[in-house]
């Protein structure tokens, strides 16, 4: 009963995303001109998205306490939580270019939303090319976390507020409609939500298994003599925090 309480979460995710897939290619779907059965996408690049910019967000409030707190773990986890962030947002960007593909006849167009997608991305791993480039582990922490919080800052107006303050083709800037103004009908909105939530569930697991990793690398490191730290951050290497 313990495990249960502990892990529901994650059974949670893996029963809504069973459900997504299964539902999402079977269930019928508005035929709408143009979209067709594309339209099926939104199951799986919107829901990205929302994970991708929950874990970022998580990333950012990670960073902020370790600045206040210094203590490793939280950079250990602002890390792994912009990694599968960042990999999130690759899988949107993909599933976006087969949506546009279909629906704009190209795989890739300069739409402000797009472009501030990849700038975004593209900022993000620019983090993690820093992280790697620094050896001490408290410098490298350091350094990180302004670098994050700054991307963050600069990531969400990117692709939220700008692409609404230029002409786009993307749904629900340019003044486009959104998807659920028009076209979102019952039978997708009972798979959307939960696909939504199991995307975000998923993410949030994802981000555990990183930090994990990351963690008991950091210790054998610790061990081997290569941990360059002027601090001894005894609440990653001598403690367990699961």
């Amino acid at each position: 009963m313990s495990i249960f309480k502990k892990y529901w979460w994650k059974g949670l995710s893996i029963i809504l995303l069973i459900y997504t897939i299964i539902a999402g290619f079977l269930m019928p779907s508005p035929a709408l001109p143009i979209l067709r059965d594309s339209i099926r996408n939104l199951y799986f690049h919107v829901p990205m998205w929302f994970g991708m910019t929950g874990l970022l967000l998580g990333s950012c409030y990670y960073s902020l306490r370790f600045l206040s707190k210094n203590t490793l773990k939280l950079d250990i986890y602002a890390a792994a939580s912009a990694r599968v962030g960042l990999f999130m947002g690759i899988l949107g960007i993909l599933t976006g270019m087969q949506w546009a593909r279909t629906t704009w006849g190209a795989w890739w167009t300069n739409d402000p939303k797009l472009m501030g997608s990849a700038v975004g991305l593209l900022i993000y791993l620019a983090y993690f090319v820093l992280r790697n480039s620094i050896d001490d582990i408290d410098r490298r922490a350091k350094v990180s976390a302004v670098f994050n919080i700054m991307a963050f800052a600069i990531f969400i107006p990117a692709i939220f507020i700008v692409p609404r303050l230029t002409d786009s083709l993307h749904p629900g800037n340019g003044g486009n409609p959104g998807f659920s103004a028009y076209d979102l009908d019952s039978n997708m909105r009972i798979v959307f939500y939960p696909a939504v939530i199991g995307w975000i569930l998923l993410g949030a697991w994802m981000t555990s298994l990183t930090a994990r990793i990351n963690i008991i690398e950091t210790r054998i490191r610790a061990g081997e003599g290569i941990f360059h730290s002027t601090t001894p951050h005894k609440e990653v290497l001598d403690s367990s925090i699961f």
